[in-house]
């Protein structure tokens, strides 16, 4: 089936990018740290109905009724796979692997060929946008990501510009093509960083263990970081509504590194920009569920759930039964193995993941790990979490039940 024949979630097909800094005529939103956003008047979109053939993930996410709860990996595609390591070796630039698109596809489809996922998320990166609005970046063997110009003035802001959609096109052909590939079999999964974390990598040029410049701006420079944070909402919504009108049944936001900011401070700094990027993209992709996950998010839970993502991602030590219990049954939650868990014996990973299942109920559960595969993990392991996660048959009588119900069989 051509992809002309896919109803995407998102209005508005030929949708162009829109200038970060052109004056908008919105009503301004206001959060206790100052932030300002606007937003030109929205076209009138006619909003597609849910299908009775939206892949399981999709329906999860949703909160409607299945038989099983899909699963998906973080890092699905990577290195503790050998075919990968195969095509690394011809292929050693990460840039080289995560911008070509024949080798996104390749790549992509990997883990789907092998396990058969209800997932299969773009092989890419959180900094892979950057180039297109103004900052250009390099990998390192050694130190990973490297940004030679760091953004820690105002002169520096004005490297900044529009995001430039054409300049990401692998990432259209990609998601276009895989969903071509898989079809409803599986739900086709994006990504985007969140503000604060992309923001992390621009300020500080890099990884960083203490993030002592971009939290020092907070208070230093904050006019500053405002400036930066609602420059990288406008381009991560538009970067997100062009993946889900390339392809994409869903959208993952990775808020990698707001769990090193107190939840106070997240609460300023990282959600008013989330909150954003949320609005846009549902004002015109009502039907695309949002996952929202954050390392780390033991503290940050509730105020996680404000943000009208449609599910939240646990990491691997909050526990499942309390994550629930604390999010409550109208909201999806996605997670939570420990990755650690697949260097186990397969019967311990089988224990695991009912435990983990039972804890999050029959409906509005995505299973996951807590955070991605680690290196080395044996691909036993993984094809196993997936033959597990087949193995459930939630009883037909328990569908009526509340989301989060702990009843199932397996």
């Amino acid at each position: 089936m051509g992809f002309s024949a896919i109803s995407s979630s998102c209005c508005g097909v030929g949708w162009k990018s829109s200038s970060l800094f052109t004056p908008m005529n919105f009503a301004q939103i206001s959060g206790s740290n100052g932030v300002d956003f606007s937003h030109k008047q929205s076209r009138k979109f006619v909003s597609p109905r849910a299908s009775v053939s939206d892949p399981l993930l999709v329906k999860a996410a949703r909160g409607e009724p299945v038989n099983r709860p899909p699963a998906w990996m973080m890092r699905q595609a990577g290195r503790y796979m050998a075919v990968y390591r195969k095509l690394a070796e011809k292929h050693p630039s990460f840039r080289e692997r995560s911008e070509t698109t024949d080798l996104i596809v390749q790549i992509s489809l990997q883990p789907w060929e092998a396990f058969r996922p209800d997932g299969v998320i773009i092989f890419s990166d959180i900094l892979t946008p950057l180039p297109a609005f103004g900052v250009p970046f390099d990998i390192e063997e050694v130190r990973g990501p490297v940004i030679q110009s760091p953004i820690r003035s105002e002169e520096d802001l004005k490297a900044l510009h529009p995001i430039d959609l054409e300049k990401l096109h692998f990432v259209g052909e990609s998601l276009r093509i895989l969903r071509k590939e898989v079809g409803e079999q599986a739900a086709v999964l994006g990504f985007v960083g969140a503000p604060w974390t992309i923001a992390t990598y621009i300020v500080e040029g890099g990884t960083t263990r203490t993030y002592t410049n971009i939290k020092s701006m907070c208070h230093t420079a904050p006019h500053l970081l405002r400036s930066l944070l609602s420059h990288l909402t406008k381009a991560i919504a538009e970067y997100i509504i062009y993946q889900v009108e390339s392809g994409a049944h869903c959208i993952q936001i990775f808020d990698s590194w707001g769990g090193q900011l107190p939840p106070d401070m997240w609460e300023l700094w990282s959600k008013p920009y989330i909150n954003e990027i949320v609005r846009v993209v549902k004002q015109k992709c009502p039907q695309t569920p949002l996952v929202l996950y954050i390392n780390g998010n033991g503290g940050l839970l509730e105020r996680m759930k404000g943000t009208g993502v449609d599910v939240i991602g646990l990491d691997w030590t909050v526990d499942m039964a309390d994550g629930r219990k604390r999010l409550g049954s109208d909201i999806s939650i996605q997670g939570n193995v420990d990755p650690a868990y697949l260097f186990s014996p397969l019967p311990a990973i089988t224990n695991e993941i009912k435990r983990v299942v039972n804890s999050a109920g029959t409906k509005g559960h995505i299973l996951n790990l807590g955070h991605g595969v680690l290196v080395r993990t044996p691909e036993e392991a993984v094809a196993h979490f997936f033959d597990v996660a087949r193995s459930f048959n939630f009883d037909s009588t328990v569908k009526n039940y509340a989301v989060g119900e702990p009843n199932m069989v397996a």
